[in-house]
């Protein structure tokens, strides 16, 4: 049963990153971002996307927390 486990994990992991390569290549035109008069370099659509990804994955949680601290707090 752990060895399946492992598997499962395995391949899990494996198209999830099969799955980003194929965005990353599918999306390789370049865009230049504009934000309150702030240019940003010219990347690859997927870059940003990426990182609006990792962005939200990292501040979600962090939200989460505080609200959950906060609430416990009063």
């Amino acid at each position: 049963m752990r060895n399946f486990r492992r598997l499962t994990l395995a391949v899990a992991a494996l198209l999830v990153a099969s799955a980003i390569v194929v965005f990353v290549l599918e999306n390789a035109q370049p865009a230049t971002l504009l934000f309150l008069g702030w240019s940003a370099p010219q990347l690859p659509v997927s870059v940003y996307v990426l990182l609006a990804l990792l962005a939200g994955m990292t501040l979600g949680p962090l939200l989460a927390w505080f609200t959950g601290v906060r609430r416990r707090s009063k």
